[in-house]
């Protein structure tokens, strides 16, 4: 029985009757070496009767086997992964060996795991264990963590074991902690009393408390041997790991010299009985060593396993080995391992290796390939590391630090991939080398929020590569625009585009058909940004993207490109599209950046629902993969959207975690869009004043930053807050350049908000003219908002015209839209300006759609098209269990009970 832990008991035993009545989590239990969190563990594998209890527990031999933990952890169901969705049940079982297949995302891998203990829990309660938690190879515990994120209503609790809380990815797979206090003065006496062989006298006892600070292994070893306590040297106490160390070295001194090679053999086999009995008779020694270190405490041997009783013990024996020995220990096991047990059997030949050793390389190597293969790539960047370092070749170990840098960098280690990359370019500087190097570091910098240096590293690594790698030379051309882009750049987009013409008229690059056409949308992205006409190149571009195979295509290039062209048609279609393949594909950690550009595409139509839910979704995800330049930017979308709705607080919510980010000041692209929400949020509640301010105050900084993409000018919007407040005389200034902008730019759009200006400050008897052509011209787009803020300024202008028949079609139309998307403010104007008129038109409030949370509202949209629960499930990465969780609340706060008045409502609702 445990002594001294009834509390933690029973707050184990609270989450366990949770988990049994389908309200699941995880729970993160931490504490120092030997303070007892194993046996908590232990405890609660005791008391969760009726579980099904998955086990893992983490060793330093295993850390660099992909994927090695988590089948391990689902050893005892890896039977029902062929019930999962076909991706999932793919990428699960590619991770885990059981399958061959092309390489997997490894977010894919860990939305399989979730999915497959969801469907184990809809039989019976699931109880997952995970011991020395920071031991787990990286791959298996982004998958754990990734699953313990997202239990809420499944028959699920997960119990983690972990010395350091910090330490990624534990640190935020749940928030719910439980730190370990060295045990009560009274408890640890108990302990030590029951633990003894003997008793102890006082002063034994008093020694041994000392010594051991509360901690029960501490207490457990001092007590075996009482007569080599000694105090405490005054003022400096022994920390408890030296303790144990001490009682574990003085124990295995006991053992003969032969017998200790045994447990060295277990250290470096990883525990498992039969390679340790075949390396025994391979080395003639004696495997009933075994059991006079069980004798001893050391170890606990099983029918297939040999467990040693601590971490510490391991690390004891594996340090008192000479190097000798442990090279040659290695070399034993690799030779013994099965035939099929290839990962393995590198690594041990590595540790052997005594230096450089091609043959050993190359198999180091594939081990990387087939990690990278699984979607492990913290793993797959050790492995190339490794075999680098074991290369004889300076082109060859290069190469292989090139791999690993650029593992590292799909892994989300974005600093040690800088140093593989470093590494790889001081053993090959060639520019071939050095243009991949910079490609895979100026991304990861993107991604990371750090645009300065993403253009930098890019622009420098295109020129470098101009002449040697023409085709990495355009993609790093490319993606430097498209940082420049987050960054407002203009000069720097603009010299970036004119590499990439120079480029493509020299004709080198012909044969690279995915990187002629990146650089061809990249190129009319800089144009449209410094004012120019883009728009050729840009179709161009994703006309050539849409006859590539899927593979071939840098994520997120035909998005961006279909986003400016802003049309309708097939181009526009590959927008849905791509997220709908990268969800199915279970792709998650392409979607943060496929999710803010639908938004944004859905909030530039009459999709405002959507356009919220996908940005919360593309928020949350980038937040837990540390996708910090999609965050930011969503955050300011978000921001955009719920301006536009009137819905303040939400509104200055996601301006002020947008500006928080460490990365606020590089991605001005969003700080374009949260200085135009904010202002739009004045402008839209009458403050008339101060919205001319705020649109004012942007319109010059992005001048100031020598940004003339039409689009990004709030200039039509400063021209109507000038003529509500009265000022319309000074919009002059504004208006002539704007509209010669847009007339250059000549897209529908541009040039529908651009006639509207004319109508804004035409006499009031010239109005009809440009009113009409700019909705004449809105009907070539799809953006119904634009199309309302035209009617309702035409309609205020005739009105204020005393044509108060014709102000009402308009207004009415006007009206009809905001209520629509849900545009509260708007909406309120409109009615005023119609009550104006003479007619008496109430005030529609809110429906109660609004009080639906990003989530819910993701879920409840899903489901009104149409999906199933489990597909919802799926698309969202949830389980079935917690999209259900998330209906429930839907239905109350909507006041329905089916999801057939969920599609009603929100047919019904803005």
């Amino acid at each position: 029985m445990l002594l001294g832990r009834e509390d933690d008991q029973r707050a184990i035993d609270a989450l366990i009757a949770a988990a049994r009545l389908g309200s699941g989590g995880a729970l993160v239990v931490t504490g120092d070496a030997g303070i007892g969190k194993s046996a908590l563990l232990d405890d609660a594998v005791a008391r969760a009767e009726g579980f099904q209890v998955l086990r893992v527990t983490g060793t330093e031999a295993e850390r660099d086997l992909p994927f090695a933990g988590l089948a391990e952890l689902l050893r005892p169901v890896t039977d029902r992964i062929e019930d999962l969705p076909h991706p999932q049940a793919t990428a699960l079982a590619t991770a885990l060996a059981l399958r061959d297949g092309d390489e997997v995302d490894r977010f894919a891998v860990s939305a399989g795991v979730l999915t497959l203990v969801a469907s184990l829990a809809e039989r019976r309660p699931v109880l997952g264990v995970v011991d020395d938690a920071l031991l787990l190879d990286r791959p298996s515990a982004e998958a754990i963590a990734f699953t313990c994120r997202r239990l809420l209503a499944d028959a699920v609790l997960v119990l983690v074991a972990v010395r350091d809380p910090d330490a990624a990815p534990w640190s935020s797979a749940t928030p719910h902690r439980r730190t370990l206090a060295p045990l009560a003065p009274d408890a640890a006496e108990l302990l030590a009393e029951a633990a003894a062989p003997a008793g102890l006298d006082p002063h034994q006892r008093r020694l041994v408390l000392e010594l051991a600070e509360g901690n029960p292994l501490a207490v457990r070893e001092l007590v075996r041997d009482p007569g080599r306590l000694i105090g405490p040297v005054p003022d400096a106490p022994p920390l408890v790991p030296q303790v144990l160390a001490e009682a574990f070295g003085e124990r295995l001194s006991r053992l003969a010299p032969q017998d200790v090679a045994v447990l060295l053999a277990a250290a470096v086999a990883a525990g498992d009985l039969a390679v340790v009995a075949r390396a025994c008779a391979a080395d003639a020694l004696d495997l009933h060593a075994l059991e006079r270190a069980e004798h001893l405490g050391l170890l606990t041997v099983t029918s297939a396993r040999v467990a040693f009783s601590h971490p510490l013990v391991r690390s004891a024996v594996y340090a008192a080995a000479s190097t000798e020995d442990r090279r040659r220990t290695h070399r034993i096991v690799a030779d013994v391992l099965p035939a099929g047990d290839a990962d393995r059997r590198a690594w041990h030949r590595s540790a052997a290796a005594l230096g450089p050793d091609a043959a050993v390389a190359d198999e180091v190597e594939a081990v990387g390939r087939r990690a990278a293969r699984r979607g492990a790539h913290a793993v797959a960047a050790t492995a190339h590391e490794r075999a680098a370092h074991l290369s004889t070749s300076e082109t060859v170990r290069a190469r292989r630090f090139l791999a690993a840098g650029d593992a590292a960098a799909s892994a989300g280690e974005d600093a040690n991939a800088l140093v593989l990359l470093d590494q790889a370019l001081r053993h090959d500087p060639s520019p071939h080398v050095a243009a991949r190097a910079r490609l895979v570091e100026g991304t990861a910098a993107a991604r990371g929020g750090h645009l300065r240096d993403a253009r930098d590293v890019l622009t420098a690594g295109g020129a470098e590569a101009a002449d040697a790698a023409p085709g990495l030379a355009l993609r790093m051309y490319a993606e430097a625009v498209d940082a420049c882009l987050y960054l407002l750049d203009v000069p720097g987009a603009v010299r970036a585009a004119d590499a990439i013409e120079r480029l493509l008229a020299a004709g080198e690059t012909d044969d690279d058909a995915s990187a002629v056409a990146v650089a061809s949308v990249a190129v009319g992205m800089a144009r449209i940004l410094a004012g120019g006409g883009g728009i050729a190149p840009i179709r161009r571009g994703v006309q050539l993207l849409a006859t590539l195979p899927t593979r071939d295509v840098p994520p997120g290039w035909d998005v961006i490109g279909s986003l400016f062209l802003r049309e309708s048609g097939a181009a526009r279609s590959l927008v849905a599209d791509a997220l709908e393949q990268g969800r199915a594909a279970g792709a998650v950690g392409t979607l943060p950046h496929l999710l803010h550009h639908v938004a944004r595409d859905d909030a530039t139509t009459d999709r405002w629902q959507q356009a919220a839910a996908g940005y919360g979704e593309a928020i949350s995800l980038a937040r837990e993969f540390g996708q910090v330049t999609e965050l930011a930017a969503s955050l300011a979308g978000l921001a955009w959207v719920m301006a536009r709705q009137g819905r303040t607080a939400e509104c200055l919510a996601a301006v002020d975690q947008a500006r928080q980010l460490d990365a606020a000041d590089d991605v001005r692209m969003g700080e374009a869009w949260i200085r135009f929400a904010v202002a739009e949020l004045h402008l839209g509640a009458g403050e008339v004043t101060t919205a001319i301010e705020e649109f004012a105050g942007v319109t010059a900084w992005l001048e100031d930053l020598g940004v003339a993409d039409v689009d990004l000018s709030p200039v039509p919007e400063l021209v109507e807050a000038l003529c509500r407040g009265g000022r319309s005389d000074e919009a002059l200034p504004f208006a002539v350049p704007y509209l010669e902008q847009a007339e250059r730019k000549g897209q529908p759009w541009s040039l529908a908000r651009a006639a509207r200006v004319r109508g804004l400050l035409a006499p009031v008897d010239d109005v009809d003219g440009p009113f009409a052509q700019a909705l004449e011209l809105h009907a070539g787009t799809l953006d119904v908002f634009e199309v309302a803020r035209t009617h309702l300024v035409y309609g205020e202008r005739l009105r204020r015209a005393r044509r108060s028949v014709d102000a009402r079609v308009h207004l009415r139309e006007a009206l009809e839209t905001f209520h629509r998307l849900g545009a509260a403010a708007w909406a309120d104007i409109a009615t005023a300006e119609l009550n104006a008129t003479g007619l008496s038109v109430r005030r529609r409030e809110a429906g109660p759609v609004t009080e639906l949370t990003p989530r819910e509202l993701q879920i409840a949209l899903l489901l009104a098209d149409g999906r199933t629960t489990r597909e919802a499930a799926g698309a969202l990465f949830l389980s079935p269990k917690t999209v259900e969780y998330h209906l429930r609340h839907v239905y109350t706060k909507l006041g329905i009970g089916s999801r057939r008045e969920l599609a009603a409502a929100l047919r019904e609702s803005p």
